[in-house]
């Protein structure tokens, strides 16, 4: 029996990437002044309003998507005759799949025949893009559901994910930074470099002075702990800083003395509406616990 293979745009892939794979997509949806977009993996994206909009002092925002959104990305597979594997960005960072859960519950009910697989990544971003990219070439290649999810609860162990946001406000919007560390931060010029962790969720893991120094410690990061690059690209990800990003990348590169493929890619509206302009990023494989 066909499965059909299904994303979210939370794991920010380039469109191009995505077409390749062949894999469906569930667009998720982001507002700025007052209208509703659903982001397209860059397709047509206009990312230089977007972050001029943020950086005049918009303030974008998300939203779920509910229950009878997922019943019509889902139930024509369904009625197919298919089954589904959706390989999702972290649970702990939105409560869409709550709704998610209340729409598959009900289509297996009346689908009773057809099976639902759901993997939750643990991350967002391209730390939930990779395990999609790795997982499809994998599935490409002739790989069973099974093999690709055994694959996948391997794999996300694997992926480390380590981030600095250019204006800590952001932060504190999302309750992830109390009033006065943003405000003390933002006077002293303070960056935290925060990762997403084994539980999905966000941890501040260090605090540096000024953009030089957080480009030096996610390279550093990259440089200690990365593995298998010869199998895995590592990615740097900007906020509307590609020239902060270029240098990431160099440092990245003299960091595992030239043996990362680095690519470069920018952060979404979705992502970008809860950590601003500015942000600059490393993803990347290691093995090490």
């Amino acid at each position: 029996m066909a499965t059909r293979y299904f994303c979210d745009t939370d794991c920010e892939l380039w469109y191009t990437d995505v077409e390749e794979l062949g894999i469906n997509v569930i667009k998720m949806p982001y507002v700025l002044d007052g209208k509703e977009y659903l982001y397209d993996f860059g397709k047509e994206t206009d990312f230089d309003n977007f972050y001029k909009r943020i950086r005049e002092g918009a303030t974008p925002t998300t939203i779920a998507l509910n229950e009878y959104i997922y019943t019509d990305y889902f139930e024509p597979i369904f009625a197919k005759g298919e089954d589904i594997f959706y390989i999702a960005f972290s649970s702990q960072m939105s409560a869409t799949f709550d709704f998610m859960h209340k729409a598959v519950d009900k289509l297996l009910l009346k689908y009773p025949e057809r099976k639902f697989t759901y993997f939750d990544t643990l991350s967002i971003s391209i730390g939930a893009g990779i395990q999609v990219y790795y997982a499809m070439k994998l599935k490409n290649s002739g790989a069973s559901d099974q093999e690709v999810l055994e694959f996948l609860q391997h794999f996300t162990k694997e992926v480390k994910t380590f981030f600095s946001v250019d204006d800590l406000h952001h932060l504190k919007r999302g309750g992830r930074l109390s009033s006065t560390a943003a405000t003390l931060g933002t006077f002293f010029n303070l960056k935290p470099i925060i990762k997403v962790n084994e539980l999905g969720k966000l941890q501040v893991m260090n605090k540096v002075r000024g953009n030089k120094m957080v480009a030096r410690h996610l390279a550093e990061q990259v440089g200690k702990y990365a593995t298998n690059l010869d199998k895995y690209d590592v990615w740097v990800m900007h906020a509307d800083c590609l020239s902060r990003a270029e240098e990431l990348k160099a440092l990245v590169e003299q960091a595992t003395q030239g043996k990362a493929n680095v690519r470069t890619i920018i952060v979404g509206p979705v992502i970008g509406a809860h950590c601003g302009a500015g942000t600059l990023a490393v993803i990347f494989p290691s093995d090490c616990r």
